[in-house]
């Protein structure tokens, strides 16, 4: 397998949830000496583990990983903390001659990373309760008129995200779209723009994957797990009860599912969100994107990536 990554440089692997990252970002740390940085908004919280198809402990046992179980359902946890923790991680890693692998879907972290962080105010909580106490479509319509370019690359079905956008606005006064910051000096030092590859496979195979996927979530007791969770405080964390799951099984123990009904509508809630990473990662310029064919062996991916110029 030709190696042409310099030492050290962290390499940047994204793409669709089920596309098979996780895999290619294993072969890449054992071929090249590295180590994984999960590049995830859910698999940070301890206990989100069969519903975020976190790495298994025999993963982990092959490659170190980080930024998997460093907070409790209880905590926050944002982009911010993302930053600080993933930069800490590279250091680190670079610091034992070792190589970054940063793998992950969540496209706001690898932005955050890279790019920086807006510059928004902290939370305000009475500003931010009377916001989650009113309607989503109401949101909505206020985010549309006051900054309609959030307005149309936000997640509108994630109200955590549209209340955010909303909080800010009303705190400063300008669109939330406008506030960004130059971290330039403060990024994680590398001898050379690090390299970011983004993964897609055709729609019908990846629907394959997802229903799979899913499949094997419910076997492996997704059910059970999120009734634990639950007893653990998943339902106070608004952050968390957005992934995708965890959302659909609580309304499946509430009685307003079946269990046929639940599974069915993970599959659907996945796809679409799958949807919606493409959208956000084919809006990012410096990513390179690599077609993964079906059935091809993931050795054969994790070649194509380090010969990707």
């Amino acid at each position: 397998m030709p190696t042409t990554v310099t030492p050290r440089v962290p390499v940047f692997l994204a793409g669709t949830t089920a596309v098979g990252k996780s895999e290619v970002a294993l072969l890449l740390a054992e071929r090249l000496g590295g180590e994984i940085i999960s590049v995830d908004s859910m698999q940070v919280y301890r206990g989100l583990d069969i519903g975020t198809a976190k790495p298994s402990a025999a993963d982990r046992a092959r490659v170190p990983h980080h930024l998997l179980d460093v907070v409790e359902l209880t905590e926050p946890f944002d982009a911010a903390k993302f930053v600080a923790l993933a930069r800490e991680a590279v250091r680190q890693i670079q610091g034992r001659g070792r190589i970054p692998i940063l793998c992950g879907g969540t496209g706001l972290y690898f932005k955050a990373l890279l790019d920086g962080l807006g510059e928004a105010p902290p939370s305000d909580a009475a500003l931010r309760a009377d916001l989650e106490a009113a309607p989503l479509t109401e949101l909505l319509r206020e985010l549309a008129a006051r900054d309609r370019a959030t307005f149309e690359r936000i997640d509108r079905r994630n109200p955590r995200r549209v209340i955010r956008a909303l909080e800010v606005i009303r705190l400063t006064g300008k669109p939330f779209s406008d506030q960004r910051a130059d971290w330039a000096s403060d990024k994680p030092s590398s001898p050379s723009p690090p390299r970011f590859v983004a993964l897609s496979r055709g729609a019908e195979d990846l629907r394959r994957r997802i229903d799979s996927r899913v499949d094997e979530m419910f076997a492996r007791g997704l059910v059970a797990e999120t009734r634990a969770l639950l007893r653990h405080g998943l339902d106070r964390n608004k952050t968390a009860m957005q992934a995708i799951g965890y959302r659909q099984v609580v309304q499946h123990l509430n009685g307003d599912l079946s269990l046929a009904e639940t599974i069915a509508l993970v599959k659907t809630r996945t796809r679409q969100f799958a949807k919606r990473q493409v959208t956000w990662f084919r809006r990012q310029s410096p990513v390179m994107w690599l077609e993964v064919a079906a059935e091809e062996p993931m050795k054969e991916v994790a070649a194509r990536v380090l010969a990707l110029e």
